[in-house]
């Protein structure tokens, strides 16, 4: 017997409005399973950033720089020299000239805050001026650029007397000219030795200058990494309270064996010549590093700059690079 045509609508109705119900029902369980999903994935999202932020907080303060920042700076630093010396040494020109240049202009700053009257602009002029002389006639350019800078440097200096604001004491003036001089001597003279090295091409100059740069910086990844984790004893607490005896060990052994595998794989070297260059790297490497701490207490200031994020300014990144290259380019004339 069929049924009452109404009876069956009302029956569809009713089904169709308990499907209704449960697909609401559903959906709303859905949303408000997806809804405790992205709470709690946000919660570790949260979470995981917290503790980030707490270690690089805690490396902050035993180290005192950005790690992540510090390790972005170098990549970018160390592959564009990189590029520079694997495809054409010409390239290397530019660079070292930029960084040559920023060096300068912050360490003449920063003596100018101190209370030196060091001419900027003409220290800039000369320092990079010294880059071509050194990549086309070597050392004997270095020598004759360098003291013509400390040549313009000393009459620029005398000749800005002619400005009542510039006048001084003859103890003052002789104390600018210094300043000036260092400027060339420590940044321009020590920094024209790697580019003489980038003009050896015909010797395989670039690749000492390769070498020698791998070594400084794994010299300062191994002092940075046992220190951290294990230094407990000061070096020089008056002169660079974070630097420890662990650290100091940590980078012996990271030159040394950076060395002893580059002077193999790179130089075709005995291997004893790499481990001595190592060892020799990193002894004047650390020295280097104190000598600029020693320079910043001295003015009073913790950074020379704040240009590059987790390194401070150019000099702090190549405080421990500058001395070396003199050394680099000995290796270079006694082994090549």
């Amino acid at each position: 017997m069929d049924d009452d045509p109404g009876a069956s609508a009302t029956r569809k109705r009713t089904a169709r409005e308990e499907f209704e119900v449960r697909a609401q029902q559903r959906r709303a369980d859905l949303e408000q399973h997806a809804q405790h999903a992205r709470e709690e994935f946000e919660a570790q999202v949260r979470h995981a950033r917290d503790q980030f932020d707490a270690t690089q907080e805690r490396i902050r303060e035993r180290t005192g720089r950005n790690l992540l920042a510090a390790i972005a700076i170098g990549v970018v630093l160390g592959g564009t020299l990189l590029a520079s010396l694997l495809f054409s040494t010409w390239i290397f020109m530019p660079f070292a000239a930029v960084l040559l240049g920023f060096t300068v202009f912050e360490l003449a700053t920063a003596l100018r805050h101190a209370g030196r009257d060091v001419p900027r602009v003409a220290s800039i002029v000369v320092g990079i001026a010294a880059v071509p002389a050194a990549f086309f006639f070597h050392v004997p350019g270095l020598w004759l650029a360098t003291l013509a800078g400390v040549l313009v440097i000393t009459l620029w200096r005398l000749g800005e007397l002619v400005r009542p604001s510039h006048r001084g004491s003859a103890r003052d003036v002789l104390a600018d000219i210094g300043a000036g001089l260092f400027v060339q001597l420590y940044v321009t003279f020590f920094a024209g030795f790697y580019v003489v090295l980038a003009g050896e091409v015909a010797n395989g100059g670039q690749w000492w200058l390769l070498a020698s740069l791998i070594v400084v910086v794994t010299t300062d990844v191994g002092a940075y990494a046992s220190g951290l984790a294990f230094g407990r004893h000061p070096m020089a607490p008056k002169i660079s309270p974070k630097k420890t005896w662990e650290g100091f060990a940590g980078s012996a052994l990271a030159a040394m064996t950076a060395g002893t595998l580059l002077a193999w794989l790179m130089l075709g070297q005995p291997w004893w010549v790499g481990t001595l260059m190592g060892a020799v790297l990193m002894l004047v490497g650390t020295m280097g590093d104190l000598i600029e701490s020693l320079i910043k207490r001295e003015l009073g200031i913790k950074d020379i700059s704040g240009w590059l994020p987790g390194h401070g300014g150019f000099l702090d990144r190549l405080d421990s690079i500058l001395p070396s290259a003199a050394v680099a380019y000995a290796f270079f004339l006694i082994f090549h």
